[in-house]
Formats: structure tokens, C-alpha cells, sequence
């Protein structure tokens, strides 16, 4: 059954709200089933109204004013007004018209108790905040031209980080960056937040004293410089305290008291470890260090592990994430140098905002934000075979709807009903001599058969769904529309 949503009742009113779904005659049979589901769910008392026309996506605000009439026999009058996705048209005309708040629903029917839950939550506020820092580190950032650092440090603000880590030489007995004051100040011009990584101390003071806020990191081979950074500074600098080996939580303690003892403002990052090399007792470490300093902010650099783990990123982000919001470590710290990770700052970002939301909530983060389920679909959206046949004796022309369902291909149009798990074979059946109509049914086939092999909903004319890395795609009808022009 489809989750059920409940819309926001705070001011006492306990009766499911009556919603009024348009729709065409091909979609009604799918559209009654999903309203039965919907006034299950007691939240809603669904009307399916249906209008002349067999492809809802056909609709125009103005062809629909003139049709559309709304029940008013039943005792209490229709409160929200919903129409397909792709109607065309100024819906306040139709609002006005009438007396009822009318919006344009999802694309896809199948994604009405998504988009109705969605509408919900967006409307009381809940779904957004976040109390987690991003840091993205642009990595060997000496070898970068100017021009591809900030570039990159604007696709990284862009994507949703907080603060742009310039990346350093990780060795020390060499001469300082001469230019990384100058990218500092490039950034900072830019009113981007920077932060340096490097253990070269006056590396580290050229990026002070140029407007870095945050130095990565300090241990006992570099804490005694600290103080002089704040000096070189018209802001406050804050370092980050790591033990001088990853399991050495004493001399982590004795970096924090120094760094205390001086003024120094500090964060902790007790460092995480790739899975095979120490990950499980890092974690631990992590909640060792919290229970030492239940009110220091921590770091974690997330990166260690998504880079090297060879696994698509946004899952190991996610965790990592929920660890982090619940042991209220404020800062993580990112990068995006091998392809898994190519979109790691952009999970993370959804990534906080959903754990944000479910920590707070005390739920699970599920059924908050798609935009992370990529490979796969969240849910598959089955028509029945029934729904299919019927669907197929109800088409009067030649047009070739597509369905991928059940492991099959289906190709229908008024003359024949093709099913298989072949689109070569459905092809040939389809007696198809037009080019472009071939291309378009050639490209709308590899859609399906991309979407039987994952596990995905297909529906024609619109992009597969990849979560936050979906593509627009214009439909068949609007190349058309525009090809007559």
C-alpha cells in the first residue's frame, strides 16, 4: 500500500480533507485504484473526476475550465482541486473559476501519495533545517591553474558546502606554498568561508593572515605555532585537534589542553579509519572522545572512508551522516576526487537535512527525501495485467504506448497488443517505417529495458528517475509542438 500521509489537523479538524483528482479516460482505472488507497489511509476522501479526453497530459488550464464542474451534492464541498502533472496553463485562471485552491499534481499518478505527503510537510515547516557543517577540500590545490580552483570552489558552494578546504602538500620539508595566500584571498573575496590543510606552519600562517578561519590540522608536531596564528589574523583561527596517531587518544588529550591553556579555539576530529584498517575502533573512538568532551565540537572526515570504499558513495555518506547527527558532531569534512564520490558534497547535503529531520522527529529516515535513492526506485508502481488489457482495447489510434511491468515489455496502439522481454522482437511487430517515430520508440525501449534491469518505474515520455541526479527531459509531444512551430 502507498505510505500514508495525514495532512496538519492543528486546528482540531479531524475529517479527511476532499480532494478532487482530474484525470483523462485512459488513466481513470490507475487513478481509482490509488484513490482507493489514498481514502484508506483516512486522511483523504478522494473524488476522481474524469474528462473527455483519453491522454490527461493533453490538457490545458483553458480546455479545462470548460469541463470541469465539482460535485456539491455531497453534504461538505471539495476542498483542494489537483490536475495532472503536465496540464498547461495559469492555474490561478482555473482557481478563480472554481473557488478552490487548484495546483498542478505530480507527473506521474502513481506519485500522488508522495506528492500529497510532501505538500504537507513543506507546509508545517518540518523538512529543511540542518545543524551540519560542510567542508570540501579541493585536493592538491598548489597543481591547480587559478581559474579551475575557483571554479571548483564555487561548484562546491553551489552543491552545498560551508566552508572551501584548500588542500596542501602533505609533506613538510619543502618551502611553503608562495601563492596560498593569494588563493585565500581569492575566495574570501568571493565571500566564501576557507579553511587550509597543511602541516607546513607557515604555509598555514600566509592562509591566516590572508583570511582562513580554520586550519586542518594540529597534533603535538605542530600545536606550539597555533597561538601565533591568531596574531597574524584579524579574525579568530580555529584549529582542528587530531591525536599524533590514530588510536593515541593521550596525546589527543594533550593537544587539547594545550590548545586550551592558549586560548587556541579548537575542534576534534579522533579521525575515522577505512573499513579493513581500524573503522570499527575509530567509530568507538569517536564515542569515547564525546564522553571525555561532552561539549567540544567535533569533526569527522567523512572522506577517509567514502574514497576508499569502492561503492557507490551516497549510502556510506547517509551513515556516516546519521552517526554524526546523533553523536553531535557538527563539522564533516569531504571530498570528491574519485568517480563514486564525484557528487559526494551534494549527497551530504540532503544527507544532513534528512537525519536533521529524523533525529529530531525520532523516526526513521524513510519516506523524507528520494533524492538519494538513485540506482533504484524507492518504490515500484506496478499496473496489473488486467489494467494493461483493458487499457489496450480502449485505444483508438495508431500511437504506440509503452509499459514496462512484471519483468515485460508491452508495446500497444489500436492495432496490436506486443509483449515480450525482447524490444527487437516488439519492434518488428510494431510495423514502424517512419525514422523519427523508430528513433523515438528505439530510445523510449532502452528507457524500459534500463528500468526492467534495476527495478525501476518507467513511464513514457518521462526520464528514468536517478534521485538527485535525474535529468529533464522535453516530451515527445512538446519536440513535436515545437517542430510545427
Amino acid at each position: 500500500m502507498s505510505e500514508q500521509v495525514k495532512p496538519d489537523t492543528s486546528d482540531g479538524a479531524n475529517a479527511p480533507q476532499r480532494v478532487a483528482l482530474v484525470t483523462g479516460t485512459l488513466a481513470e482505472p490507475a487513478l481509482r485504484r490509488i484513490a482507493g488507497e489514498l481514502a484508506e489511509s483516512g486522511a483523504y476522501e478522494p473524488k476522481v473526476i474524469v474528462l473527455n479526453i483519453q491522454v490527461a497530459a493533453l490538457m490545458t488550464v483553458e480546455w479545462v475550465a470548460k469541463k470541469l464542474t465539482l460535485p456539491s451534492d455531497e453534504g461538505r464541498s471539495i476542498e483542494r482541486v489537483i490536475v495532472p502533472g503536465y496540464c498547461r496553463g495559469d492555474l490561478r485562471m482555473l482557481s478563480d473559476k472554481l473557488g478552490v485552491t487548484v495546483e498542478r499534481g505530480p507527473q506521474n499518478l502513481h506519485d500522488l501519495p508522495r506528492f500529497l505527503g510532501r505538500a504537507e510537510r513543506t507546509a508545517t515547516g518540518d523538512y529543511g533545517p540542518y545543524d551540519i557543517e560542510i567542508i570540501a577540500e579541493i585536493n592538491h590545490a598548489a597543481r591547480m591553474p587559478i581559474d579551475n580552483l575557483l571554479a571548483m570552489a564555487e561548484q562546491y558552494r553551489n552543491d552545498g558546502a560551508d566552508v572551501i578546504d584548500i588542500g596542501c602538500d602533505p609533506q613538510t620539508d619543502r618551502p611553503a606554498w608562495a601563492d596560498v595566500g593569494v588563493i585565500v584571498h581569492a575566495l574570501r573575496e568571493r565571500r566564501m568561508r576557507v579553511s587550509v590543510d597543511s602541516f607546513h606552519a607557515d604555509e598555514v600562517k600566509a592562509a591566516a593572515k590572508a583570511g582562513a578561519e580554520l586550519v586542518l590540522s594540529v597534533n603535538s608536531t605542530n600545536r606550539d605555532h597555533a597561538p601565533q596564528w591568531q596574531s597574524v589574523s584579524d579574525q579568530s583561527v580555529e584549529v582542528v585537534a587530531i591525536p599524533d596517531t590514530p588510536s593515541d587518544l593521550d596525546s589527543l588529550d594533550a593537544t587539547v589542553q594545550f590548545l586550551a591553556a592558549n586560548d587556541v579555539p579548537f575542534r576534534i576530529d579522533p579521525i575515522i579509519e577505512p573499513i579493513g584498517f581500524g573503522f570499527a575502533a575509530s567509530l568507538g573512538r569517536y564515542l569515547e572522545v564525546r564522553r571525555r568532551y561532552p561539549d567540544a565540537e567535533l569533526m569527522m572526515g567523512i572522506g577517509n572512508l567514502s574514497e576508499m570504499t569502492e561503492v557507490d558513495s551516497a549510502g556510506v555518506n547517509m551513515l556516516l551522516v546519521g552517526f554524526c547527527q546523533e553523536l553531535g558532531i557538527r563539522s564533516v569534512l569531504t571530498t570528491q576526487v574519485i568517480n563514486w564520490c564525484r557528487s559526494a558534497v551534494r549527497e551530504i547535503d540532503i544527507a544532513r537535512r534528512v537525519m536533521h529531520f529524523a533525529a529530531n522527529r525520532a523516526s526513521p529516515p524513510k519516506h523524507i527525501d528520494e533524492r538519494l535513492v538513485m540506482l533504484r526506485d524507492p518504490k515500484q508502481r506496478a499496473m496489473t495485467g488486467d489494467e494493461l488489457n483493458e487499457l489496450a482495447k480502449q485505444l483508438t489510434d495508431r500511437n504506440v504506448r509503452l509499459f514496462a511491468e512484471a519483468g515485460l515489455l508491452h508495446a500497444m496502439n489500436k492495432d496490436v497488443h506486443a509483449v515480450g522481454d525482447d524490444p527487437f522482437d516488439l519492434f518488428d511487430q510494431l510495423g514502424i517505417d517512419d525514422p523519427s517515430h523508430a528513433f523515438y520508440l528505439g530510445y523510449e525501449m532502452a528507457k524500459a529495458v534500463t528500468a526492467l534491469t534495476l527495478g525501476k518505474n518507467y513511464v513514457q515520455d518521462e526520464p528514468l528517475r536517478w534521485g538527485m541526479l535525474t535529468r529533464a527531459e522535453r516530451t515527445h509531444f512538446e519536440r513535436r509542438k515545437k517542430g510545427r512551430e
